[in-house]
């Protein structure tokens, strides 16, 4: 039995201890299982993978959240939520993932906002998957795909950091007529003897839902690193310097009903690093039958040490089963400047409890 193996079972005993010991509390276990059967080719790999995958369309995880009335409309709350890998049984997103990086937190709500205390989204995470008809999909959103993750064709994410920071303090607002707003800071951690003791993450975002109109934004500028704090770093003049980095995205999306269409755009710089890129993004989505038809293409242009832009689009079809079970199937073609093509298709499995 592995550490981390144990570390849940015991999350599992305390939660099971908790319905007895607090009648007022309400403590649920959820999830999503995700897994797809496809063959990768990013733009710049040198050759075509077949893979059982995880996480076709939302990443996999699992875990505990409770709430307890504390009575004058006050409300404590907590999260412990895991991702993992369902093709082999590990835990987190990569090796070395902490066993709670999705969720690990606590909080206190009221009606003048919440304050939430550990790790969380960070605050490009609701407004980039909200934007998209992809949502959360780190293996076929373009959008997603180009904020998040590297790969060897293009080892330029635009996200200076990651979709969950640890060590934060959040505020959230109340909703002012379908308006709310997240305002987000994250501790460093550093010795002051370093002299980085002030550094810190910093971020706010922004999200309207009225009607049919979804309308999202968010700000960042990262000196950390995430899932593990430490200073984001750059080389001048052959030496590793303190980095600062900064992204923003405003985007939204119209229901029509029988079609619903997505838009963003966004930037990205860096101070000391020669690097600035802006990215924009179109998403349709239309029902069909019980499932939906999606479509979505996003473009990279960076500027700097490097010149040179990536494009990716997807359309694929995603039929529910039931109200918690679907299955989908996606097409993924990439271009980046100066490489080889690539090419994705996968057909998954998702459900949710």
């Amino acid at each position: 039995m592995t550490f981390r193996f144990k570390a849940l079972a015991a999350s599992v005993a305390l939660a099971g201890l908790s319905f007895g010991a607090f009648a007022q509390s309400s403590v649920t276990v959820s999830g999503t299982i995700d897994a797809y059967v496809g063959s990768m080719k990013n733009a710049g790999d040198p050759g075509r993978t077949s893979v059982l995958g995880s996480g076709g369309l939302t990443t996999s995880w699992i875990g505990f959240k409770g709430t307890e009335d504390l009575g004058g409309g006050l409300q404590a709350g907590f999260a412990l939520t895991s991702f993992l890998r369902v093709d082999s049984g590990a835990y987190g997103r990569f090796d070395g993932d902490p066993i709670y990086s999705r969720d690990a937190n606590v909080y206190l709500k009221g009606g003048l906002g919440k304050v939430t205390l550990g790790r969380a989204a960070a605050p490009n995470f609701l407004p980039t998957i909200l934007a998209n008809p992809l949502g959360d999909s780190f293996t076929f959103s373009p959008l997603v795909l180009h904020a998040n993750v590297n790969t060897a064709g293009w080892p330029r994410r635009t996200t200076p950091a990651d979709t969950g920071w640890s060590n934060q303090v959040i505020y959230s607002t109340p909703s002012f007529g379908g308006l709310s707003a997240n305002v987000q800071y994250q501790f460093g951690e550093q010795n002051s003897a370093t002299g980085n003791s002030g550094a810190g993450n910093i971020g706010v975002n922004v999200l309207y839902f009225g009607g049919p109109l979804t309308l999202v934004g968010f700000y960042e500028r990262d000196e950390v690193g995430n899932p593990f704090a430490g200073l984001l770093t750059a080389t001048a003049g052959g030496v590793s310097v303190p980095e600062t980095r900064s992204d923003w995205m405003v985007g939204g999306s119209w229901d029509f009903k029988w079609m619903k269409l997505y838009g963003t755009y966004g930037g990205s710089k860096a101070d000391v690093a020669d690097y600035d890129a802006t990215t924009g993004s179109l998403g349709v989505g239309v029902p069909i039958g019980a499932g939906t038809l999606s479509g979505a293409v996003a473009q990279t242009k960076v500027e700097g040490s490097y010149n040179g832009k990536r494009t990716t689009a997807t359309v694929g079809y995603d039929y529910n089963l039931s109200k918690r079970t679907d299955v989908y199937a996606m097409f993924m073609f990439d271009k980046v400047t100066a490489t080889t093509d690539g090419s994705s298709y996968g057909v998954g499995i998702r459900h949710r409890f």
